[in-house]
Protein backbone atom coordinates (compact mmCIF):
# COMPACT_ATOMS: atom_id res chain seq x y z
CA UNK A 1 0.00 0.00 0.00
CA UNK A 2 1.39 3.41 -0.95
CA UNK A 3 1.93 6.18 1.57
CA UNK A 4 -1.00 8.24 0.25
CA UNK A 5 -3.35 5.24 0.65
CA UNK A 6 -2.55 5.13 4.37
CA UNK A 7 -3.66 8.73 4.83
CA UNK A 8 -7.15 9.92 5.69
CA UNK A 9 -6.67 12.78 3.25
CA UNK A 10 -4.13 13.32 0.49
CA UNK A 11 -4.16 16.56 -1.53
CA UNK A 12 -1.85 16.35 -4.55
CA UNK A 13 -0.81 19.34 -6.71
CA UNK A 14 -4.20 21.02 -6.27
CA UNK A 15 -4.73 24.07 -8.50
CA UNK A 16 -7.94 26.10 -8.46
CA UNK A 17 -8.32 28.90 -11.00
CA UNK A 18 -9.93 32.26 -10.29
CA UNK A 19 -12.24 34.06 -12.78
CA UNK A 20 -10.41 35.85 -15.61
CA UNK A 21 -10.99 39.35 -14.22
CA UNK A 22 -9.43 38.55 -10.80
CA UNK A 23 -6.18 40.06 -9.45
CA UNK A 24 -4.32 36.78 -9.98
CA UNK A 25 -4.86 33.65 -12.07
CA UNK A 26 -5.35 31.13 -9.26
CA UNK A 27 -6.86 30.83 -5.78
CA UNK A 28 -4.67 27.80 -5.04
CA UNK A 29 -1.63 26.56 -6.98
CA UNK A 30 0.12 23.16 -6.76
CA UNK A 31 -0.88 22.58 -3.13
CA UNK A 32 0.06 19.20 -1.66
CA UNK A 33 -0.34 17.89 1.90
CA UNK A 34 -1.59 14.84 3.80
CA UNK A 35 -3.58 14.23 6.97
CA UNK A 36 -3.01 10.95 8.83
CA UNK A 37 -5.50 9.19 11.11
CA UNK A 38 -5.54 10.88 14.52
CA UNK A 39 -3.49 13.84 13.24
CA UNK A 40 -4.32 17.58 13.36
CA UNK A 41 -2.88 19.53 10.42
CA UNK A 42 -3.28 23.31 10.74
CA UNK A 43 -3.57 25.45 7.61
CA UNK A 44 -2.44 29.01 8.34
CA UNK A 45 -2.03 32.15 6.28
CA UNK A 46 -3.49 35.60 5.77
CA UNK A 47 -6.95 36.31 4.37
CA UNK A 48 -6.95 35.47 0.66
CA UNK A 49 -4.24 32.82 0.99
CA UNK A 50 -6.62 30.05 -0.13
CA UNK A 51 -7.29 28.25 3.17
CA UNK A 52 -11.08 28.16 2.95
CA UNK A 53 -11.00 27.50 -0.82
CA UNK A 54 -9.08 24.28 -0.11
CA UNK A 55 -11.61 23.27 2.56
CA UNK A 56 -14.59 23.89 0.29
CA UNK A 57 -12.95 22.03 -2.59
CA UNK A 58 -12.45 18.97 -0.37
CA UNK A 59 -16.12 19.06 0.67
CA UNK A 60 -17.27 19.54 -2.94
CA UNK A 61 -18.69 22.98 -2.09
CA UNK A 62 -16.47 25.05 -4.36
CA UNK A 63 -18.08 28.24 -5.70
CA UNK A 64 -19.15 28.04 -9.35
CA UNK A 65 -16.86 30.94 -10.27
CA UNK A 66 -13.82 28.83 -9.27
CA UNK A 67 -12.44 25.99 -11.39
CA UNK A 68 -10.51 22.97 -10.15
CA UNK A 69 -8.07 22.75 -13.07
CA UNK A 70 -5.46 20.31 -11.77
CA UNK A 71 -4.61 17.86 -9.02
CA UNK A 72 -6.25 15.20 -6.89
CA UNK A 73 -8.09 15.18 -3.55
CA UNK A 74 -8.07 11.65 -2.12
CA UNK A 75 -10.19 10.66 0.87
CA UNK A 76 -8.96 7.22 1.98
CA UNK A 77 -7.69 6.75 -1.58
CA UNK A 78 -10.92 7.82 -3.32
CA UNK A 79 -10.43 10.83 -5.60
CA UNK A 80 -13.03 13.47 -4.71
CA UNK A 81 -11.91 15.86 -7.45
CA UNK A 82 -13.25 13.56 -10.17
CA UNK A 83 -16.30 11.97 -8.54
CA UNK A 84 -19.99 12.74 -8.97
CA UNK A 85 -22.08 15.25 -6.97
CA UNK A 86 -24.21 12.34 -5.75
CA UNK A 87 -21.18 10.49 -4.38
CA UNK A 88 -19.92 13.66 -2.66
CA UNK A 89 -23.32 14.00 -1.00
CA UNK A 90 -23.03 10.42 0.28
CA UNK A 91 -19.55 11.10 1.70
CA UNK A 92 -20.48 14.30 3.55
CA UNK A 93 -21.08 13.56 7.24
CA UNK A 94 -20.52 9.81 6.75
CA UNK A 95 -16.83 10.13 5.85
CA UNK A 96 -16.06 13.85 6.18
CA UNK A 97 -17.63 16.58 8.28
CA UNK A 98 -17.11 20.33 8.49
CA UNK A 99 -17.41 22.92 11.26
CA UNK A 100 -17.96 26.40 9.88
CA UNK A 101 -16.65 29.67 11.31
CA UNK A 102 -19.97 31.29 12.17
CA UNK A 103 -22.50 28.81 13.59
CA UNK A 104 -25.29 31.40 13.69
CA UNK A 105 -25.30 31.60 9.89
CA UNK A 106 -24.54 27.88 9.41
CA UNK A 107 -27.52 26.75 11.53
CA UNK A 108 -31.16 27.04 10.46
CA UNK A 109 -32.79 29.66 12.74
CA UNK A 110 -36.30 28.15 12.46
CA UNK A 111 -35.34 24.55 13.33
CA UNK A 112 -34.53 23.38 16.84
CA UNK A 113 -30.95 22.20 17.27
CA UNK A 114 -31.84 18.55 17.85
CA UNK A 115 -33.80 18.34 14.61
CA UNK A 116 -30.85 19.80 12.70
CA UNK A 117 -28.53 17.08 14.03
CA UNK A 118 -31.25 14.48 13.41
CA UNK A 119 -31.45 15.57 9.77
CA UNK A 120 -27.98 14.05 9.23
CA UNK A 121 -29.16 10.68 10.58
CA UNK A 122 -32.42 10.85 8.63
CA UNK A 123 -30.52 11.43 5.39
CA UNK A 124 -27.73 8.90 5.86
CA UNK A 125 -29.05 6.07 8.08
CA UNK A 126 -32.05 3.76 8.33
CA UNK A 127 -32.54 4.30 12.08
CA UNK A 128 -36.04 4.70 13.50
CA UNK A 129 -37.17 8.03 14.96
CA UNK A 130 -36.66 6.86 18.56
CA UNK A 131 -33.21 5.44 17.74
CA UNK A 132 -32.22 8.69 16.04
CA UNK A 133 -33.39 10.80 18.96
CA UNK A 134 -31.45 8.62 21.42
CA UNK A 135 -28.28 8.93 19.29
CA UNK A 136 -28.68 12.72 19.01
CA UNK A 137 -29.14 13.09 22.79
CA UNK A 138 -26.01 10.95 23.35
CA UNK A 139 -24.02 13.11 20.91
CA UNK A 140 -25.19 16.34 22.55
CA UNK A 141 -23.99 14.91 25.85
CA UNK A 142 -20.62 13.89 24.32
CA UNK A 143 -19.91 17.50 23.29
CA UNK A 144 -20.44 18.47 26.96
CA UNK A 145 -23.60 20.53 26.56
CA UNK A 146 -25.72 20.80 29.73
CA UNK A 147 -29.24 19.35 29.89
CA UNK A 148 -29.21 17.52 26.51
CA UNK A 149 -33.02 17.26 26.38
CA UNK A 150 -33.36 21.04 26.67
CA UNK A 151 -30.58 21.59 24.16
CA UNK A 152 -32.35 19.28 21.70
CA UNK A 153 -35.47 21.47 21.72
CA UNK A 154 -33.63 24.84 21.84
CA UNK A 155 -33.29 27.11 18.83
CA UNK A 156 -29.87 28.52 17.80
CA UNK A 157 -30.67 32.06 19.04
CA UNK A 158 -31.34 30.65 22.52
CA UNK A 159 -27.76 29.36 22.86
CA UNK A 160 -24.45 31.11 23.43
CA UNK A 161 -21.78 31.22 20.71
CA UNK A 162 -19.82 28.41 22.33
CA UNK A 163 -22.94 26.26 22.68
CA UNK A 164 -23.88 26.82 19.03
CA UNK A 165 -20.37 25.75 18.02
CA UNK A 166 -20.78 22.55 20.05
CA UNK A 167 -24.02 21.82 18.17
CA UNK A 168 -22.06 22.22 14.90
CA UNK A 169 -19.40 19.81 16.20
CA UNK A 170 -22.09 17.29 17.18
CA UNK A 171 -23.61 17.55 13.71
CA UNK A 172 -20.23 17.08 12.02
CA UNK A 173 -19.17 14.09 14.14
CA UNK A 174 -22.40 12.15 14.79
CA UNK A 175 -21.66 9.65 11.98
CA UNK A 176 -17.99 9.37 13.03
CA UNK A 177 -16.37 10.63 9.83
CA UNK A 178 -12.71 9.83 9.22
CA UNK A 179 -11.99 13.49 8.33
CA UNK A 180 -13.07 16.63 10.19
CA UNK A 181 -12.52 20.05 8.60
CA UNK A 182 -12.70 23.00 11.01
CA UNK A 183 -12.75 26.43 9.32
CA UNK A 184 -11.83 29.10 11.91
CA UNK A 185 -14.25 27.55 14.47
CA UNK A 186 -12.91 29.53 17.48
CA UNK A 187 -12.19 32.99 15.98
CA UNK A 188 -15.23 34.76 17.48
CA UNK A 189 -15.06 33.00 20.88
CA UNK A 190 -13.55 34.29 24.11
CA UNK A 191 -10.48 32.55 25.54
CA UNK A 192 -12.21 30.23 28.01
CA UNK A 193 -14.85 29.09 25.52
CA UNK A 194 -12.13 28.76 22.89
CA UNK A 195 -10.07 26.57 25.22
CA UNK A 196 -13.10 24.34 25.89
CA UNK A 197 -13.84 23.93 22.15
CA UNK A 198 -10.19 23.14 21.35
CA UNK A 199 -10.08 20.57 24.17
CA UNK A 200 -13.34 19.05 22.94
CA UNK A 201 -12.09 18.73 19.34
CA UNK A 202 -8.86 17.12 20.52
CA UNK A 203 -10.73 14.78 22.89
CA UNK A 204 -13.26 13.57 20.29
CA UNK A 205 -10.62 13.35 17.58
CA UNK A 206 -8.24 11.24 19.68
CA UNK A 207 -11.06 8.90 20.79
CA UNK A 208 -12.10 8.23 17.19
CA UNK A 209 -8.72 8.52 15.43
CA UNK A 210 -10.25 11.22 13.21
CA UNK A 211 -7.95 13.19 10.92
CA UNK A 212 -8.47 16.94 11.41
CA UNK A 213 -7.75 19.75 8.94
CA UNK A 214 -7.88 22.88 11.13
CA UNK A 215 -7.95 26.29 9.41
CA UNK A 216 -6.95 29.28 11.52
CA UNK A 217 -5.00 32.52 11.59
CA UNK A 218 -4.42 32.27 15.38
CA UNK A 219 -0.94 30.92 16.10
CA UNK A 220 -1.85 30.37 19.75
CA UNK A 221 -4.48 27.87 18.57
CA UNK A 222 -1.91 26.24 16.28
CA UNK A 223 0.51 25.84 19.19
CA UNK A 224 -2.24 24.37 21.36
CA UNK A 225 -3.82 21.94 18.91
CA UNK A 226 -1.66 21.26 15.86
CA UNK A 227 0.57 18.27 15.19
CA UNK A 228 1.79 19.74 11.88
CA UNK A 229 1.43 23.12 10.16
CA UNK A 230 1.17 24.12 6.50
CA UNK A 231 1.71 27.82 5.76
CA UNK A 232 -0.08 29.31 2.73
CA UNK A 233 0.83 32.52 0.96
CA UNK A 234 -1.33 33.72 -1.94
CA UNK A 235 -2.49 30.20 -2.73
CA UNK A 236 0.84 28.37 -2.44
CA UNK A 237 2.34 26.31 0.39
CA UNK A 238 5.58 28.02 1.41
CA UNK A 239 6.39 25.88 4.46
CA UNK A 240 5.16 22.66 6.04
CA UNK A 241 6.43 20.76 9.08
CA UNK A 242 5.77 19.86 12.71
CA UNK A 243 4.23 22.53 14.92
CA UNK A 244 7.39 22.91 17.01
CA UNK A 245 9.61 23.08 13.93
CA UNK A 246 7.53 25.72 12.12
CA UNK A 247 6.64 27.93 15.10
CA UNK A 248 9.97 27.74 16.93
CA UNK A 249 12.37 27.71 13.94
CA UNK A 250 10.56 28.88 10.79
CA UNK A 251 12.57 28.77 7.58
CA UNK A 252 10.52 30.91 5.17
CA UNK A 253 10.56 34.75 5.49
CA UNK A 254 6.75 34.86 5.21
CA UNK A 255 6.34 32.44 8.14
CA UNK A 256 8.84 34.46 10.15
CA UNK A 257 6.84 37.63 9.44
CA UNK A 258 3.55 36.02 10.53
CA UNK A 259 5.03 34.69 13.77
CA UNK A 260 6.73 38.02 14.51
CA UNK A 261 3.26 39.62 14.25
CA UNK A 262 1.83 37.41 17.02
CA UNK A 263 1.30 39.69 20.05
CA UNK A 264 3.13 38.64 23.20
CA UNK A 265 1.37 37.84 26.45
CA UNK A 266 3.62 40.26 28.33
CA UNK A 267 2.98 44.03 28.08
CA UNK A 268 5.90 46.08 26.69
CA UNK A 269 7.59 48.73 28.82
CA UNK A 270 5.66 52.01 28.59
CA UNK A 271 6.08 55.45 30.05
CA UNK A 272 3.27 56.01 32.56
CA UNK A 273 0.66 58.65 31.75
CA UNK A 274 1.32 61.82 33.84
CA UNK A 275 -0.89 61.88 36.94
CA UNK A 276 -1.94 65.44 36.14
CA UNK A 277 -3.18 64.48 32.64
CA UNK A 278 -6.84 65.53 32.28
CA UNK A 279 -9.47 62.85 32.92
CA UNK A 280 -11.46 62.43 29.69
CA UNK A 281 -13.83 59.68 30.86
CA UNK A 282 -14.92 58.55 34.30
CA UNK A 283 -17.78 56.28 35.33
CA UNK A 284 -19.08 55.93 38.88
CA UNK A 285 -21.17 52.88 39.86
CA UNK A 286 -22.50 52.46 36.31
CA UNK A 287 -25.40 50.01 36.08
CA UNK A 288 -27.37 48.61 33.15
CA UNK A 289 -30.28 46.29 33.87
CA UNK A 290 -32.66 44.63 31.44
CA UNK A 291 -36.12 43.22 32.10
CA UNK A 292 -36.34 39.76 30.63
CA UNK A 293 -39.90 38.53 30.17
CA UNK A 294 -40.28 34.76 30.45
CA UNK A 295 -43.55 33.33 29.11
CA UNK A 296 -45.71 32.12 31.97
CA UNK A 297 -43.10 32.97 34.62
CA UNK A 298 -43.27 36.74 35.02
CA UNK A 299 -40.05 38.63 34.44
CA UNK A 300 -36.38 38.47 35.42
CA UNK A 301 -33.92 41.32 35.88
CA UNK A 302 -30.68 40.78 33.95
CA UNK A 303 -27.82 42.83 35.41
CA UNK A 304 -25.61 43.35 32.35
CA UNK A 305 -23.38 45.89 34.15
CA UNK A 306 -23.10 46.45 37.89
CA UNK A 307 -21.24 49.19 39.78
CA UNK A 308 -18.69 49.74 37.02
CA UNK A 309 -16.22 52.50 37.94
CA UNK A 310 -13.39 53.25 35.50
CA UNK A 311 -11.26 56.24 34.51
CA UNK A 312 -9.31 57.16 31.35
CA UNK A 313 -6.89 60.08 31.03
CA UNK A 314 -5.82 61.88 27.88
CA UNK A 315 -3.27 59.82 25.95
CA UNK A 316 -4.19 56.63 27.86
CA UNK A 317 -5.75 53.34 26.71
CA UNK A 318 -8.00 51.44 29.10
CA UNK A 319 -8.74 47.86 28.10
CA UNK A 320 -11.84 45.94 29.21
CA UNK A 321 -11.41 42.17 28.93
CA UNK A 322 -13.63 39.24 29.83
CA UNK A 323 -15.71 36.42 28.41
CA UNK A 324 -18.70 36.88 26.11
CA UNK A 325 -21.61 38.12 28.22
CA UNK A 326 -19.33 39.67 30.84
CA UNK A 327 -20.67 43.17 30.14
CA UNK A 328 -17.77 44.66 28.14
CA UNK A 329 -19.79 45.91 25.18
CA UNK A 330 -22.68 46.96 27.43
CA UNK A 331 -20.38 49.40 29.23
CA UNK A 332 -19.05 50.72 25.91
CA UNK A 333 -22.58 51.24 24.57
CA UNK A 334 -23.66 53.09 27.72
CA UNK A 335 -20.64 55.40 27.46
CA UNK A 336 -21.33 56.13 23.79
CA UNK A 337 -25.06 56.51 24.51
CA UNK A 338 -26.05 53.78 22.08
CA UNK A 339 -28.09 52.51 25.05
CA UNK A 340 -29.18 54.37 28.18
CA UNK A 341 -27.67 53.36 31.52
CA UNK A 342 -29.97 52.35 34.40
CA UNK A 343 -28.02 54.06 37.18
CA UNK A 344 -24.66 55.62 37.99
CA UNK A 345 -22.75 58.53 36.49
CA UNK A 346 -20.72 58.97 33.30
CA UNK A 347 -18.37 61.94 33.21
CA UNK A 348 -17.08 62.97 29.78
CA UNK A 349 -14.60 65.86 29.76
CA UNK A 350 -16.05 67.06 33.07
CA UNK A 351 -19.75 66.83 32.10
CA UNK A 352 -22.14 64.23 33.56
CA UNK A 353 -23.80 62.70 30.50
CA UNK A 354 -25.51 59.68 32.11
CA UNK A 355 -28.97 61.27 32.15
CA UNK A 356 -28.46 63.72 29.32
CA UNK A 357 -31.73 64.68 27.55
CA UNK A 358 -31.87 63.21 24.06
CA UNK A 359 -32.00 66.68 22.49
CA UNK A 360 -28.52 67.35 23.92
CA UNK A 361 -26.97 64.16 22.54
CA UNK A 362 -25.86 65.89 19.34
CA UNK A 363 -22.85 67.58 20.98
CA UNK A 364 -21.87 64.35 22.73
CA UNK A 365 -21.65 62.42 19.47
CA UNK A 366 -18.81 64.59 18.33
CA UNK A 367 -16.74 63.97 21.47
CA UNK A 368 -17.08 60.17 21.43
CA UNK A 369 -16.57 57.95 18.39
CA UNK A 370 -16.70 54.16 18.12
CA UNK A 371 -14.96 51.64 15.85
CA UNK A 372 -16.96 48.42 15.57
CA UNK A 373 -15.76 44.83 15.18
CA UNK A 374 -16.93 44.21 11.63
CA UNK A 375 -15.72 46.74 9.03
CA UNK A 376 -17.83 44.98 6.38
CA UNK A 377 -21.08 46.00 8.08
CA UNK A 378 -19.83 49.34 9.43
CA UNK A 379 -19.61 51.01 6.01
CA UNK A 380 -22.46 51.70 3.59
CA UNK A 381 -21.69 49.60 0.48
CA UNK A 382 -23.50 52.11 -1.77
CA UNK A 383 -21.41 55.10 -0.73
CA UNK A 384 -17.77 55.85 -1.48
CA UNK A 385 -15.50 55.82 1.55
CA UNK A 386 -15.01 59.55 1.03
CA UNK A 387 -18.76 60.13 1.39
CA UNK A 388 -18.76 58.02 4.58
CA UNK A 389 -15.85 59.94 6.12
CA UNK A 390 -17.17 63.46 5.39
CA UNK A 391 -20.79 62.74 6.35
CA UNK A 392 -20.28 63.39 10.08
CA UNK A 393 -18.31 66.67 9.84
CA UNK A 394 -20.73 68.03 7.21
CA UNK A 395 -23.66 67.23 9.50
CA UNK A 396 -21.98 69.51 12.05
CA UNK A 397 -21.68 72.40 9.62
CA UNK A 398 -18.26 71.84 8.05
CA UNK A 399 -18.08 72.71 4.35
CA UNK A 400 -17.65 69.85 1.88
CA UNK A 401 -14.36 71.33 0.68
CA UNK A 402 -12.88 71.47 4.19
CA UNK A 403 -14.28 68.05 5.11
CA UNK A 404 -12.76 66.45 1.99
CA UNK A 405 -9.40 68.08 2.63
CA UNK A 406 -9.43 66.72 6.19
CA UNK A 407 -10.49 63.31 4.84
CA UNK A 408 -7.46 63.24 2.53
CA UNK A 409 -5.20 64.06 5.48
CA UNK A 410 -6.84 61.28 7.52
CA UNK A 411 -6.37 58.74 4.72
CA UNK A 412 -2.64 59.50 4.82
CA UNK A 413 -2.70 59.26 8.62
CA UNK A 414 -4.17 55.74 8.45
CA UNK A 415 -1.65 54.88 5.71
CA UNK A 416 -4.09 54.67 2.79
CA UNK A 417 -3.89 56.40 -0.59
CA UNK A 418 -6.08 59.56 -0.47
CA UNK A 419 -7.23 58.77 -4.03
CA UNK A 420 -9.05 55.82 -2.48
CA UNK A 421 -11.72 58.25 -1.22
CA UNK A 422 -13.48 57.74 -4.57
CA UNK A 423 -13.60 53.95 -4.16
CA UNK A 424 -16.30 51.81 -2.56
CA UNK A 425 -15.85 49.58 0.54
CA UNK A 426 -15.83 46.33 -1.47
CA UNK A 427 -12.72 47.56 -3.29
CA UNK A 428 -10.69 47.43 -0.06
CA UNK A 429 -9.38 44.48 1.97
CA UNK A 430 -10.70 43.82 5.49
CA UNK A 431 -7.72 45.54 7.12
CA UNK A 432 -8.03 48.52 4.79
CA UNK A 433 -11.74 48.81 5.56
CA UNK A 434 -10.96 48.94 9.27
CA UNK A 435 -8.48 51.77 8.57
CA UNK A 436 -11.28 53.61 6.74
CA UNK A 437 -13.49 53.15 9.83
CA UNK A 438 -10.72 54.61 11.99
CA UNK A 439 -10.42 57.59 9.63
CA UNK A 440 -14.20 58.11 9.76
CA UNK A 441 -14.13 58.12 13.58
CA UNK A 442 -11.21 60.59 13.67
CA UNK A 443 -12.96 62.93 11.21
CA UNK A 444 -15.14 64.10 14.11
CA UNK A 445 -12.05 65.13 16.11
CA UNK A 446 -13.20 63.13 19.16
CA UNK A 447 -11.80 63.28 22.68
CA UNK A 448 -12.59 59.60 23.35
CA UNK A 449 -12.17 56.75 20.86
CA UNK A 450 -13.96 53.46 21.65
CA UNK A 451 -12.69 50.34 19.87
CA UNK A 452 -15.14 47.44 20.35
CA UNK A 453 -13.31 44.24 19.30
CA UNK A 454 -11.88 46.33 16.46
CA UNK A 455 -9.15 43.83 15.46
CA UNK A 456 -10.67 40.43 16.34
CA UNK A 457 -11.83 39.77 12.76
CA UNK A 458 -8.39 40.52 11.25
CA UNK A 459 -5.58 38.06 10.57
CA UNK A 460 -2.45 38.32 12.64
CA UNK A 461 -0.26 40.48 10.38
CA UNK A 462 -3.05 42.99 9.58
CA UNK A 463 -4.02 43.00 13.26
CA UNK A 464 -0.45 43.97 14.22
CA UNK A 465 -0.51 46.83 11.69
CA UNK A 466 -3.86 48.19 12.94
CA UNK A 467 -2.79 47.97 16.60
CA UNK A 468 0.41 49.90 15.82
CA UNK A 469 -1.65 52.47 13.91
CA UNK A 470 -4.08 52.95 16.81
CA UNK A 471 -1.18 53.51 19.22
CA UNK A 472 0.43 56.04 16.89
CA UNK A 473 -2.83 57.94 16.44
CA UNK A 474 -3.52 57.95 20.19
CA UNK A 475 -0.08 59.40 20.92
CA UNK A 476 -0.13 61.86 18.03
CA UNK A 477 -3.63 63.21 18.75
CA UNK A 478 -3.50 62.66 22.53
CA UNK A 479 -6.77 60.75 22.51
CA UNK A 480 -8.22 58.75 25.35
CA UNK A 481 -9.05 55.22 24.16
CA UNK A 482 -11.40 52.56 25.51
CA UNK A 483 -10.38 49.19 24.04
CA UNK A 484 -12.81 46.27 24.33
CA UNK A 485 -11.32 42.84 23.58
CA UNK A 486 -11.51 39.15 24.48
CA UNK A 487 -7.91 38.62 23.28
CA UNK A 488 -5.54 38.95 26.24
CA UNK A 489 -2.46 39.22 23.99
CA UNK A 490 -3.98 42.22 22.22
CA UNK A 491 -4.85 43.84 25.56
CA UNK A 492 -1.27 43.32 26.73
CA UNK A 493 0.15 45.13 23.71
CA UNK A 494 -2.04 48.24 23.56
CA UNK A 495 -3.48 48.91 27.02
CA UNK A 496 -1.96 51.03 29.80
CA UNK A 497 -4.67 50.00 32.28
CA UNK A 498 -6.88 46.88 32.22
CA UNK A 499 -10.29 46.21 33.78
CA UNK A 500 -11.32 42.55 33.95
CA UNK A 501 -15.09 41.98 33.85
CA UNK A 502 -17.13 38.95 34.86
CA UNK A 503 -20.93 38.75 35.05
CA UNK A 504 -21.30 42.50 34.71
CA UNK A 505 -18.80 43.43 37.43
CA UNK A 506 -15.19 44.65 37.35
CA UNK A 507 -13.37 41.96 39.33
CA UNK A 508 -9.82 43.29 38.85
CA UNK A 509 -8.50 46.69 37.79
CA UNK A 510 -4.95 47.99 37.50
CA UNK A 511 -1.89 48.83 35.44
CA UNK A 512 -1.45 46.34 32.58
CA UNK A 513 2.14 45.44 33.51
CA UNK A 514 1.19 44.63 37.11
CA UNK A 515 -2.03 42.83 36.29
CA UNK A 516 -0.44 40.59 33.64
CA UNK A 517 2.60 39.76 35.77
CA UNK A 518 0.66 39.08 38.97
CA UNK A 519 -3.11 38.62 38.52
CA UNK A 520 -4.91 38.54 41.87
CA UNK A 521 -8.46 37.44 41.15
CA UNK A 522 -9.16 33.73 40.46
CA UNK A 523 -11.23 34.67 37.40
CA UNK A 524 -8.34 36.68 35.93
CA UNK A 525 -5.94 33.80 36.52
CA UNK A 526 -8.43 31.41 34.86
CA UNK A 527 -8.63 33.71 31.81
CA UNK A 528 -4.84 33.81 31.51
CA UNK A 529 -4.51 30.04 31.91
CA UNK A 530 -7.10 29.48 29.15
CA UNK A 531 -5.26 31.62 26.57
CA UNK A 532 -4.13 29.25 23.76
CA UNK A 533 -0.39 28.88 23.25
CA UNK A 534 0.40 30.92 26.37
CA UNK A 535 3.41 28.81 27.32
CA UNK A 536 4.65 28.03 23.81
CA UNK A 537 8.04 29.47 22.84
CA UNK A 538 7.47 31.22 19.50
CA UNK A 539 10.41 32.28 17.32
CA UNK A 540 11.00 35.98 17.99
CA UNK A 541 13.41 37.08 15.28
Amino acid sequence: MSMSDQQVLSVENLTIDLPKNADRDFAVKNVSFEVAPGEVLCLVGESGSGKSVIAFSIMGLLAKALTLSNGAIKLQGEDLAHTTAERLRELRCTHMGMIFQEPMTALNPVMCCGDQIDEVLLEHTGLSQSERRKKVIEMISQVHLPDPERMYSSYPHQLSGGQRQRIMIAMALILEPVLLIADEPTTALDVTTQAQILHLIRELQSERETGVLFITHDFGVVAELGDRVAVLKQGEVVEIGTTKQVLSAPSHPYTKMLIASVPKHEPPQRNPIPKDAPVVLKTENLDKHYKQFVFGKGRNIVKAAQDVSIEIRRGETLGIVGESGSGKSTVARCITWLIESTDGRIWLAGDDIAKLPRRDLRNLRRKVQIIFQDPYRSLNPRRTVGQSIVEGPMNYGESRKDAMQHARELMELVQLDPDGLERYPHQFSGGQRQRVCIARALAMRPELLVADEAVSALDVSVQAQVLTLLEQIRDQMQLAMLFITHDLRVAAQVCDVVAVMSEGKVVEYGRAAELFSNPQHPYTRALFDAAPGRHFEFARG
